[in-house]
């Protein structure tokens, strides 16, 4: 039986992006008849205390040699002499969702210190896994040999379609945790400048993970004076997020940057309407009949096609039509872990 070892920071049920393709390939692979161990993290990755390091060393020197160890790219990055220490005895791979060095949470001289730790650790990897195209891009920095890098996206579970609001304002959702790439403040930005005011935003997503970024945007909401029609409701449970989604008229994500674009995904697997930026595979997923779409951090052009979707029901009828087409061809969890378990295998091979 095939077998592998997933380290990633924190707990594997955290929700967001990361943690829950980390998880869904886990639970996918174990169905493929991989036998699949967590370990879980602790420290604040990615930059981890010492005494996280110190437990994150020893946790890696408790396993066997030869065993295969996929790491998340949050703890592998800032890890580097660990990494190298161990990739002598173990199979590591790492598995990348964002070079931290392209991280814009961070300021440029933690992005560029993280960035020679990232390197090292890259560098000692027998194989890296990316969870987007866009990420083979952002890791040319690194030298790394194309034929160690490998892209396996995210899948999207199946969904019902969104039956809408039914109400006469325009109900918006956004579903990402409220830090500084999400771009919360573009989003609010844009929406005080639509001359429509029939609309309303209900913003899903963590308010803890980030705090510092979660009162900024709060604060925003009452500068702008968009209290009556912006609601920050926090992270939801897979229930309640199912609700904001069914109760929703279209999507708006005013990323600054992605590799793939899972909530994007899984708003199309509902059929409604995108409105995004053009980052990661977003473009792709959503091509030119399902959304409109800004470029990052353009709060100009993010507010012209908003007025355009807010103000025009058959064009939202159009794109809710084409997001329905995207439905039907998203990548399945099921296909996801298979191909990650065959990148897996090609590693075995190679060996």
């Amino acid at each position: 039986m095939a077998a592998a070892v997933f380290v990633v920071p924190g707990s594997i049920d955290t929700r967001t992006g990361g943690s829950i393709y980390d998880r869904r390939m886990a639970e996918g692979l174990r169905r493929c008849g991989w036998s699949i161990a967590v370990v879980e993290l602790e420290g604040g990755f990615p930059q981890p205390t010492a005494a996280a390091v110190a437990g994150a060393a020893a946790a890696l020197a408790s396993l066997a040699a030869g065993t295969l160890v996929v790491i998340d790219g949050l703890a592998l990055s800032a890890l580097p002499a660990v990494i190298e220490r161990e990739a002598a005895r173990l199979r590591i791979v790492a598995l990348i969702h964002l070079p931290l060095a392209a991280d814009v949470g961070f300021d440029a001289d933690t992005r560029a210190r993280l960035a020679v730790a990232e390197q090292r650790a890259l560098a000692a990897a027998a194989l890296v896994v990316v969870t987007g195209q866009a990420t083979v891009g952002l890791l040319q920095q690194y030298a790394l040999p194309r034929d160690r890098v490998v892209v396996v996206e995210p899948g999207t579970d199946p969904a019902p379609l969104a039956r809408g609001s039914g109400g006469p304002a325009v109900h918006l959702l956004c579903v990402a945790t409220l830090n500084a790439v999400k771009g919360h403040d573009v989003l609010l930005s844009a929406l005080a400048t639509v001359p429509n005011r029939a609309w309303r935003l209900t913003c899903a997503g963590s308010l803890t993970r980030d705090r510092a970024s979660a009162d900024r945007v709060r604060a925003l909401v009452r500068r702008l004076a968009l209290e009556d029609r912006v609601t920050l409701i926090g992270e939801l449970d897979a229930e309640a997020l199912a609700a904001c989604y069914d109760e929703a008229d279209a999507f708006v994500l005013a990323t600054r940057r992605e590799t793939y674009g899972m909530a994007v995904a899984e708003a199309l697997a509902r059929g409604l309407p995108i409105v995004s930026t053009v980052t990661g595979a977003i473009p792709g997923l959503v091509g030119h009949d399902a959304g409109l779409l800004a470029p990052p951090d353009d709060a100009g052009a993010l507010a012209a096609v908003l007025s355009r979707v807010i103000g025009d029901a058959a064009l939202r009828a159009r794109l809710a039509a084409g997001a329905r087409q995207v439905r039907e061809c998203l990548q399945g969890w099921e296909l996801a872990a298979a191909r990650m378990g065959g990148a897996l295998q090609g590693l075995d091979a190679h060996d």
